[in-house]
């Protein structure tokens, strides 16, 4: 679940042509898990901000197409080029730079005044950080992220991508999503993606991914990263139901796999292209034994590598 989720939900359209697209994709894969029957964050469904989308990545959709939603008190994180690590191999990314951000942090649960501090996310203020949700078994998300990130830092790199994680277990908090944003902003990044898993009631299944809503106020303007971002996201979201078979969240963004928003301060301080996105919902039994399934994680981490080199195809 976004870390920063305290906001209402709002809300927004269904554009029925990117439902479409997005099963046509679905249809074209080796089948779509669960069917119609897709589907949540601690017994929160978020909903909200309006989505639209180009066409998935199936249809190569162009880069200009229209698509698809201060100082942390964090002690200090590791140099970023510790979580780069080395043997960076030559390949299409080459020249690329891409930051991971693992939601949460497996230690946020023992530090909860540290994580409840309010940060400014331009707008207004939000806490540094949550703990994020887990399975009913106990598999945290925290857990997860951490998982999958290393599953599609690996991917990357052996295209020839430089890889930045946000954090990589080498502190005992945090960080703040000021802070996760600021990472990713002065690393340069060419993407960024934000790593989660939802905690919705049960019967909510599937993914979606999350883009910025135009913000403009205080220290927060996204008005250069909407499009690239959207492109990004609709890319993933493309091609994540290709890998993995999981269908669109049938709780959040109208079937789409895409929902807009602009009350997360990890979207709305970042000045480079950046997506969150919800693996599947955690509460939920069948959505949950995919997400503790190691060979389903792969999967995931393939999409979402998938996704992002498509956009930097173009």
């Amino acid at each position: 679940m976004p870390y920063d989720d305290s906001v209402s939900p709002t809300p927004h359209r269904r554009p029925l042509f990117v439902a479409a697209a997005l099963a046509a994709v679905c249809l074209s894969a080796a089948g779509c898990g669960a069917g119609g029957d897709s589907g949540g964050a601690q017994a929160r469904p978020r909903q909200g901000g309006s989505a639209t989308s180009a066409a998935p990545p199936s249809v190569s959709p162009s880069k200009s197409a229209p698509a698809p939603g201060k100082a942390s008190a964090s002690p200090p994180s590791a140099s970023p080029s510790k979580s780069t690590g080395g043997g960076q191999a030559s390949g299409p990314l080459s020249g690329k730079t891409v930051v991971i951000d693992p939601g949460h942090n497996p230690n946020n649960r023992l530090h909860t005044r540290e994580i409840g501090r309010q940060v400014d996310i331009g707008t207004t203020h939000k806490e540094c950080d949550t703990t994020g949700t887990s399975t009913n078994s106990g598999y945290a998300e925290a857990q997860f992220t951490l998982d999958v990130s290393h599953r599609l830092r690996s991917l990357l790199r052996a295209q020839g991508a430089k890889v930045i994680l946000t954090y990589d277990n080498d502190r005992p908090y945090g960080p703040c999503v000021d802070e996760r944003a600021r990472i990713g902003n002065n690393a340069g990044a060419d993407a960024v993606v934000s790593v989660h898993a939802d905690g919705s009631a049960v019967g909510n299944r599937g993914f979606h991914v999350i883009l910025p809503g135009l913000v403009r106020g205080g220290a927060a303007d996204t008005s250069k990263i909407v499009d690239p971002s959207r492109d990004l996201g609709t890319r993933i979201a493309g091609l994540f139901v290709r890998a993995t078979g999981s269908a669109p969240s049938n709780y959040v963004g109208g079937n789409t796999g895409l929902d807009t928003r602009s009350d997360l301060g990890g979207l709305n301080l970042s000045t480079v292209p950046k997506v969150f996105i919800e693996c599947g919902n955690m509460r939920d039994p069948k959505d949950a034994a995919l997400l503790t399934s190691a060979g389903w994680r792969q999967k995931a981490a393939q999409g979402i590598a998938d996704g992002i080199s498509s956009y930097f195809k173009g």
